[in-house]
């Protein structure tokens, strides 16, 4: 284990420890759990791993959220945001531009298929999101159909925690709390193959009826009250649900018939995580929309886009039309300084090339936990993966929330972690493991992950 670089006393972890418990309100945590434990504090990172305060190594196997793309601890990603820093530090986009945003839409516009040609800049994936649904009303209304508006996602789906992109999530759980949200969001059917209510067996027939219930639920509300339907090229929340053949093949098909907006929420797929620039790439399909954050910075600054269509700028090029939405830190320079730099390194050093070379022994690496007896499915792509956890293999049999609870919260969570691996036990669905490691990982990273997998699932089975 490296020798940790940041020395602690046990003065100062003490007062740490008592700040955060006093004063951080840390996100989508259960703060009683910390009541009688102390919070994991992670001072340090270098490629693959991270490192804690008492100098424990980790092999981040989600790349911190699903966003360090090229691995931590790069001194060209911190040095171009240093440079920027030094030159301009901050202004904003409302009217004035600055180079490096210039730069960056050019850049990013070549990257996406097709005419999205226009790159909106915000701060994170929710705010893009928010930025897409807000430019798919105002532009109806100002192209003569005012009426369309409403707006369809997957269930399970998650699109963000903005009240608009939270009332797009299909997480009926993650919204309660905040009812009531924006009306006007109704749910289609997701791509979980594995839990399919029809066509289980012909991953074809599936996609094509998962596809046209967007074009029945279209044709429920109405079609001239319909914007957009929002969609991942993989589905993150439920456990890495890929797109079956054809699927979106017949959902653009649907769009156009129905003159609704695709939009293609690549705030996780985007940048490298499916092997391509852009999850719509690999799977062959034309949005009008993408929004994307996360990887366009290796999380080395906070940067989000909408990337839309040049059709869809068309009415704000006339007369006093104008898109009243912005941001105070869309576009930072700092953050798209890093962002360049980001991009620099996915070209120089073959990043995406990297990723297909290696995607299927990822996949083949996994597939060896699959004899264990609670696990279900394994599904994904590019390094991108859900290992779905059953009570019966033969019967599919999910676990009851009581004893998800014990065995996600009260196991999973902490076995892994002591194990050395940081990636995610989730249940926003049925019971999964999500693993997204850094697009630098290869075969022994991928080793590491398998093997701490199957000795801590190991365990839980034991326990079921």
């Amino acid at each position: 284990m490296p020798e940790n670089t940041f020395t602690f006393d046990q003065n100062q972890y003490d007062h740490l420890q008592r700040s955060a418990k006093d004063h951080l309100w840390m996100h989508f945590t259960r703060h009683s759990t910390y009541a009688e434990a102390d919070v994991p504090l992670i001072v340090r990172g270098e490629g693959a791993y991270v490192y804690d305060i008492h100098g424990n190594r980790y092999l981040d196997a989600l790349a911190g959220l699903f966003v360090n793309q090229l691995g931590h601890g790069r001194t060209d990603l911190a040095e171009a945001a240093a440079r920027q820093a030094s030159q301009l530090a901050y202004f904003p986009l409302w009217s004035y531009a600055h180079p490096t945003a210039v730069e960056l839409a050019e850049r990013v516009a070549a990257y996406a298929p097709g005419d999205l040609n226009r790159v909106f800049f915000t701060t994170g994936g929710g705010e893009a999101v928010e930025a897409a649904w807000k430019l798919a009303k105002n532009y109806f209304k100002l192209t003569g159909k005012p009426t369309k508006h409403k707006v369809l996602s997957r269930t399970i789906a998650y699109h963000g925690t903005t009240h608009g992109a939270l009332s797009i999530t299909g997480l009926p759980g993650l919204k309660q709390p905040f009812e009531p949200l924006v009306p006007s969001t109704f749910r289609v059917p997701n791509t979980n193959i594995y839990r399919a209510p029809i066509h289980g067996d012909d991953p074809e027939a599936f996609g094509r009826w998962a596809a046209d219930q967007i074009a029945v639920q279209i044709e429920n509300e109405g079609p001239d009250t319909v914007a957009a339907v929002f969609l991942e090229p993989v589905q993150n929340a439920g456990g890495a649900f890929p797109p079956p053949p054809g699927y979106f093949e017949r959902v653009r098909e649907i769009c156009d018939e129905y003159d609704v907006l695709l939009v293609s929420d690549e705030v996780i797929c985007a940048f490298g995580r499916l092997g391509h620039m852009f999850g719509a790439e690999r799977y062959g399909y034309q949005p009008d929309i993408i929004t994307c954050a996360k990887g366009i910075t290796s999380g080395y600054a906070p940067l989000g886009a909408m990337i839309a269509s040049d059709r869809l700028m068309e009415p704000f090029l006339k007369g006093d039309n104008t898109f009243l939405h912005g941001y105070t830190f869309g576009g930072h320079p700092v953050a798209t300084a890093v962002a360049l730099a980001n991009l620099d390194a996915f070209e120089k050093e073959g990043v995406l090339e990297h990723v297909r070379a290696n995607e299927e022994s990822f996949r083949l690496t996994l597939d060896k936990l699959a004899g264990l007896p609670i696990v279900g499915d394994i599904r994904g792509a590019g390094y991108f993966y859900g290992i779905e956890l059953v009570k019966d293999k033969v019967t599919k049999e999910t676990f009851d929330e009581a004893e998800s609870e014990r065995l996600l919260r009260g196991f999973l969570s902490k076995a892994l972690f002591d194990a050395g691996l940081y990636c995610r036990a989730d249940d926003r669905g049925d019971p999964v493991i999500q693993l997204s490691p850094p697009l630098i990982c290869d075969q022994s990273h991928f080793d590491e992950i398998t093997q701490a997998l199957e000795s801590v699932l190991t365990e839980a089975s034991d326990l079921l």
